[in-house]
Formats: C-alpha cells, sequence, structure tokens
C-alpha cells in the first residue's frame, strides 16, 4: 500500500477535485463555512487548522474539492516526513526538546529540499515547493494562495507555504507559529538550546529577527504594539482561516453591502483584537458603504463614515504600514540573494 501510493506522491501528484455536478450557491455555502469555522474556534479541545484550511479552500472552489483525498495527502507526507527524520537524526542536539526540533528540521527539509525514500531497490524522489512568482497576492485568482494549489502544483507563496508547515507541524505533534509581517506570514520557532528562530518557507532560510524588521518595512511601533513578528495562537490561526474566507467572498462577489465580509472581519477580530488585515478590510468595506449610502442619502452615513474613521486612526496608530508591490518584489529577491548576510549561524550550525 505504502509503494503504490508512493509511486502517486512522487511521479503524479494529486489532484484534490472531486468533479461535483451538485448546484452551488454561494450565499449559503459561504454562511455554512462561516459556521464551521466559528465551532472549531470555539471547539476548544478540537482546533483543527487543518480543517479550517479545507474548509475555506473548498467553499471557494465551489465545495468541488475532495476531503478524503486532501487528508491522505497530508496523511502521507507526515510519513514521509517522518521516515526520512528517523534516517537524519540530529545527533548534537540533546536537550528535552530534541523530537520537537528534529521534527521541525524534518518538516523544514521535506518542504525546501528534494527528499529521496528506497523501497524495495526503487528510488522515489519528492521534490522541494518552489516560490510562486506569480501572482503572489492572489489578486488574478485568490487560488493562488492556496495549500491545494501549492499541492498541486509545487509551487506556493508566503500565504500556502506557511499554512502547509503548521499543518504538518500540527500533524507530527510539533509546535510553530504563523507570525505576520508586512504583506508576509512566516513561521516562528523556539528551541531551548537556542531560543526563538525564524523559518522563512520564501527563501528556504532562518533569518533573524533584526533582519526582518529592517528589511521587511516593519515601523518599531508595529512591532511593540504586536501587530508584526509576534505568535498566533490556534484559535488566531483559525481565525485568520475566516479572514481567508471573507476575501475569498469578496472575490467572488464583490458583495460589500450583505455584512457577510463584515461578520467575518468581526468574528477574525473577536479572537485576534490586533490582526490589522481584518481591521483594515473592515475598514475597507466601511468606506463602500458609507459612499453608497451618501449617494441614497442614508442617515446612517455619518454613523458608518464614524466606525471607519477609527479603524483606519487605529491602524495608523499600531504603526500598520503596507509594504508596495516594487519593494515587496525587490524584498523577495533579497531573500534569496543574501542568504548568507541574515540567516541564524547557531542554528544552522546545529541543523548540520
Amino acid at each position: 500500500m505504502l509503494k503504490s501510493y508512493l509511486l502517486l506522491f512522487f511521479v503524479f501528484g494529486i489532484a484534490f477535485s472531486a468533479f461535483s455536478q451538485t448546484t452551488f450557491d454561494t450565499t449559503s455555502s459561504y454562511g455554512l463555512a462561516f459556521k464551521k469555522l466559528q465551532h472549531l474556534i470555539e471547539n476548544k479541545s478540537g482546533r483543527n487548522f487543518k480543517q479550517a484550511v479545507f474548509i475555506t479552500e473548498n467553499t471557494f472552489n465551489n465545495d468541488t474539492l475532495n476531503e478524503e483525498k486532501f487528508n491522505k495527502f497530508i496523511d502521507y507526507s507526515a510519513t514521509i516526513i517522518k521516515l526520512w527524520s528517523t534516517f537524519n537524526p540530529i545527533n548534537d542536539y540533546k536537550n528535552m526538546d530534541s523530537a520537537n526540533f528534529q521534527n521541525n528540521f524534518a518538516i523544514y527539509h521535506f518542504l525546501k529540499d528534494t527528499t529521496k525514500l528506497i523501497l524495495n531497490n526503487s528510488e522515489y524522489k519528492h521534490l522541494p515547493y518552489t516560490y510562486d512568482f506569480n501572482d503572489f497576492f492572489g489578486y488574478k485568482d485568490w487560488s493562488n494562495m492556496f495549500v491545494t494549489k501549492l499541492l498541486e502544483t509545487h509551487k506556493g507563496n508566503c500565504h500556502s507555504l506557511p499554512y502547509l508547515y503548521k499543518i504538518l507541524a500540527d500533524e507530527l505533534g510539533a509546535t510553530c507559529w504563523l507570525s505576520f509581517a508586512p504583506n508576509h506570514i512566516y513561521i516562528k520557532n523556539r528551541s531551548k538550546d537556542i531560543g526563538w528562530y525564524n523559518t522563512e518557507l520564501t527563501s528556504g532560510d532562518f533569518p533573524i529577527d533584526a533582519w526582518i524588521a529592517t528589511s521587511g518595512y516593519v515601523p518599531v511601533d508595529a512591532i511593540r504594539n504586536g501587530i508584526y513578528m509576534d505568535t498566533l495562537s490556534d484559535q488566531q490561526s483559525i481565525a485568520q482561516c475566516v479572514l481567508d474566507l471573507a476575501k475569498g467572498y469578496e472575490y467572488q462577489t464583490k458583495n460589500y453591502y450583505d455584512g457577510f465580509i463584515l461578520k467575518c472581519c468581526d468574528l477574525t477580530l473577536q479572537y485576534h483584537p490586533l490582526n490589522v488585515q481584518a481591521i483594515l478590510l473592515k475598514a475597507e468595506v466601511l468606506n463602500r458603504m458609507y459612499e453608497k449610502q451618501l449617494k441614497e442619502n442614508d442617515k446612517v452615513a455619518s454613523q458608518t463614515y464614524t466606525e471607519m474613521e477609527k479603524l483606519y486612526v487605529q491602524l495608523f496608530e499600531l504603526g500598520y504600514r503596507e509594504m508596495p508591490e516594487k519593494m515587496y518584489m525587490q524584498w523577495l529577491n533579497s531573500v534569496t540573494q543574501q542568504r548568507s548576510k541574515y540567516g541564524n549561524k547557531k542554528l544552522k550550525a546545529a541543523f548540520r
């Protein structure tokens, strides 16, 4: 069974579409997805980031994705990581968290390096996942941000790559945290010997905090206020999926007036009050509502404006700044070309 699946896994890849012919009702489907995500956030004993990611991506894909195939692919990915880790131990790390340290290193290797396995005299190669420079913000197609797209094409971005890392870490029982920088998501880890360290899947390296802060357009106030370079709890990570759901709804419907996007933003902010992406999206939706209300001489226009203005002021006071797309492209090139300048040398020595 393992050999036959490995052949599919390493050679052909997996398609997740179930080719469903059922009628898709956008409003009801997104409403149901919202309730499912809300349940996952509130369920203290069963917060499942993998399931939350699948719910958002499946909803955008008109409920046509095959969850069984998705889960099986993640399961076998975790199996490959375990097998590789068994034969590639980090012998010089002896602390109590050595298993966690080893698991995180194995996940990193699986995502960013070639993994070879030999079964019954046959060699299988799993190639690394690479950065997709095409539409990395999902402006042309929101599904370019998806883990399912990453798994099928082996190309992803700073949204799908750290999401997959966290999903695999959860499967293996390893600890890691999503973390934000302007227009960017990366992984934060902690080791008893090394302390906090960063895993940057864009370049496949481990940049120090100072480099992220100085190169990533991160104001000091933003770090001090906790909107960037902090860790997201499991609850907040699922809340981020609620925001992803809102952005998918925005992309597909352009409906800013029925309250759904605002409802998603409010749920995200309930569990992650400093989520500047949610604050910004809510402010932009209120701005559209205000303009519409103004044209229609709606009496609530002034109230909407006041609420919108408070959100924009809050963003400014928190230190939120948008990184221009051109600057982000320059940053992407720098993380690839200057790896030797900003890497965590102590961590690299431990991995060697």
